[in-house]
């Protein structure tokens, strides 16, 4: 067996005026954004807060720190590019003062969060938030996007394996939680008055951030939701949380806002015109009592840098023995047919190949399902894309990690990929563990795994949650878990947006 190795050159993502570069700060402070001439670019952001008072003060200073330059120190100018202001970055205004604000009461938050059931915690959080928004829904202003800011108690006690201290309250036995995540309501004096906990709050994921998501979809706003330690005015944080600079938080901070209100930060230099990327996602149920049943999701990215989003058909595709998902020919057509279809509801543009990313194998079955509802002059390829932690490692010489775009190509089918490492643009590695690679297996089609593992490389510089010169993963694999555990995880809500923006 004969092993290559190689560097891949680091992508290169398009502006304003056409102008191609590396780094997004580079470009967007040298030329702007993309989209700054075309007639969707926003000129004004319109936005909410939706906060405890603290929360409102403290994103009111932060509108001011996004409105001016910010300088890191000199010897992280690299690591941590000048901000230069938001209108300076996307010619567009940013205002210092929200539109609308609501500040809901902090004890009563605090206390929500506190509760034993983690299920009853969650929906109670998520209430107080909801008030906001039904207020919201009332005015007759057009906000762009929706900020929820969220105190640090809560965003650690609001998550699936939280365990808050001073915790309140009745916590049901797991038969009777199991009966009420099926919809079924107990006759037991003790829950006469509980009755709503069936089909309301064991409907719900039992993580806040992704339950706000989900049940935000209704008012058809993306929403920011932001730590309150991240609005610290110190380079570090407090003392329980390290934050970065605020040169870097600005520009994280900014380019997701610019992004959920409408804008286009930057696209792909290379895209290849017709070309697009689909990420199938798969999760467990915890609403059946079989432990194979799990439903699937699907994000659809276009070269122009556009995300769609499809929830699939629920049924037996997890295989505990294997620990692996099957998704049936049948399941298989009906989320690609329904994919396809909403492209083409939102003006897609006609598609010559289609590359489908998923970390589980993709079984024979599901990808005759694939082949039968794509159409049939556009190439379809199927590609397993995982990390794998407990595979192949590479080290080089000397105290730097292997470098960011290294491939190994093992075979015709499979190769490696390292995401992450030391970025020479950076002139250093900003990560906190040996890289790890993206184990590359293209299981279907014909295509030269190069060709695979170059596509992958540029869609890990499609993160437009943050600015970064690349993440160690693409953004259809990214994702998956957040999008999935969104639609999945929340039954009960029954509105949903086919655009990315509001799912990350």
């Amino acid at each position: 067996m004969s092993l290559t190795y190689s560097i891949f050159k680091e992508p290169l993502i398009e502006f304003r005026h056409g102008q191609a570069l590396e780094d997004p700060h580079d470009g967007l402070s040298l030329f702007g954004p993309f989209d700054a001439d075309s007639p969707s670019h926003p000129k004004k952001i319109t936005y909410g807060v939706i906060s405890t008072k603290e929360g409102l003060t403290l994103f009111e200073e932060w509108s001011k720190i996004l409105n001016s330059p910010q300088i890191s120190e000199p010897e992280k100018l690299k690591l941590w590019p000048p901000f230069p202001g938001f209108e300076a970055a996307f010619t567009c205004e940013w205002p210092d003062k929200p539109a609308w604000s609501y500040v809901v009461n902090e004890e009563a938050l605090i206390n929500a969060s506190r509760h034993r059931d983690r299920h009853e915690r969650a929906y109670g959080v998520v209430n107080i938030y909801m008030e906001g928004f039904k207020i919201l829904e009332k005015r007759d202003e057009d906000f762009n996007v929706i900020i929820c800011v969220v105190p640090e108690e809560v965003h650690k006690n609001c998550r699936p394996k939280s365990r808050p201290d001073d915790m309140w309250g009745y916590l049901p036995e797991k038969k009777v939680r199991d009966q009420f995540k099926k919809g079924l309501v107990t006759l037991f004096d003790d829950f006469d008055d509980r009755k709503q906990w069936s089909t309301d709050k064991y409907g719900m994921s039992p993580d806040f951030r992704r339950q706000i998501k989900a049940r935000a979809l209704k008012y058809n706003v993306p929403i920011q939701i932001i730590r309150e330690t991240t609005l610290s005015l110190e380079n570090y944080g407090d003392e329980n949380r390290r934050v970065t600079c605020l040169s870097d938080r600005a520009w994280n901070l900014s380019t997701g806002l610019y992004y959920k209100a409408g804008g286009k930060p930057w696209r792909l230099a290379s895209a290849r015109e017709g070309v697009c990327y689909i990420g199938i996602s798969f999760r467990k149920t915890d609403t059946e009592s079989d432990n194979r049943t799990a439903c699937c999701a699907a994000q659809m990215f276009l070269d122009s840098g556009d995300g769609i989003v499809f929830l699939g058909d629920k049924g037996p595709w997890y295989s505990p023995k294997k620990k692996q998902y099957y998704l049936s020919k049948e399941a298989a057509y009906n989320l690609l047919s329904g994919i396809l279809k909403t492209y083409g509801d939102m003006g897609g543009e006609e598609l010559r190949e289609l590359f489908i990313h998923c970390r589980s194998r993709i079984n024979k079955d599901a990808f005759e399902g694939y082949k039968e509802a794509c159409p049939e002059d556009v190439k379809l390829v199927g590609v397993r894309v995982k990390k794998e932690r407990n595979d192949l490692r590479l080290y080089r010489p000397g105290k730097m990690p292997v470098i960011r775009g290294s491939f190994i190509k093992w075979n015709d089918e499979i190769g490696y990929l390292w995401g992450t490492g030391f970025k020479p643009r950076l002139e250093t590695y900003d990560g906190w563990e040996v890289p790890i690679p993206l184990k590359i297996i293209v299981q279907y089609g014909e295509t030269p795994v190069e060709q695979v593992a170059l596509d992958i490389y540029s869609l890990t510089k499609l993160n437009y949650n943050a600015c970064k010169l690349g993440d160690s993963e693409p953004v259809t694999i990214m994702f998956s878990d957040d999008v999935g555990e969104i639609l999945v995880s929340n039954p009960k809500v029954k509105e949903r947006k086919p655009q990315f923006k509001f799912y990350i």
